[in-house]
């Protein structure tokens, strides 16, 4: 008899054990996929461009206004807040432009969606000996950078401040009025 609950005692150890490493593994499990938090991913999708104006190779501008589609893209298992920002169009590595993005939240594995205008001109341009070629080849090069800051908020409990960057390079045909080989980082 003695013998028999020891067996038990054995047994009753083992399923202890067994949940134990169960419940373990569950949670390391939840632990790597869940709680993982990434930053989020912003890029521009379609633009659009409107009150479109050049001048040509020997008195060169530009004046325009984009309107660009923005995507922020939160992979994470919490809501994303971000703080307002700018997103800046740049010609030649200076600043041709920007627009404000204001704060707002993307959902939990979601992408928030909306529109920015920008107007862009190259009055804002020191002397700029490479801007009346480009206007001659048909082919406007732009780029546009923005950073959202924000904090990611998992099950109310833990926040944790992360920052999506954009970085994009496109150029305007001018021929056309579109905005070809647009690519984002």
């Amino acid at each position: 008899m003695k013998e028999e609950g020891k067996r038990n005692n054995a047994k009753c150890l083992a399923y202890v054990a067994a949940f134990v490493v169960f419940q373990t593994a569950i949670i390391l499990i939840f632990a790597l996929t869940m709680m993982r938090i990434r930053n989020p991913k912003v890029r521009f999708g379609d633009i659009t461009v409107e009150n479109f104006r050049t001048g040509n190779s020997t008195s060169p501008f530009f004046d325009m206004k984009l309107v660009a589609h923005v995507t922020v893209k939160n992979t994470n298992f919490g809501h994303f807040k971000y703080e307002s920002s700018t997103i800046r169009i740049l010609y030649g590595g200076m600043p041709v432009g920007e627009a404000a993005v204001f704060k707002a939240r993307a959902k939990a594995r979601q992408t928030k969606k909306f529109y920015v205008a920008v107007n862009i001109s190259s009055s804002m341009l020191s002397s700029n000996s490479n801007l009346g070629n480009d206007i001659a080849s048909g082919v406007l090069p732009l780029s546009s950078q923005a950073k959202l800051n924000g904090k990611v908020h998992l099950m109310k409990v833990i926040k944790n401040k992360k920052s999506g960057e954009m970085s994009c390079t496109m150029g305007i045909n001018l021929g056309t009025q579109v905005v070809q080989d647009l690519k984002c980082k």
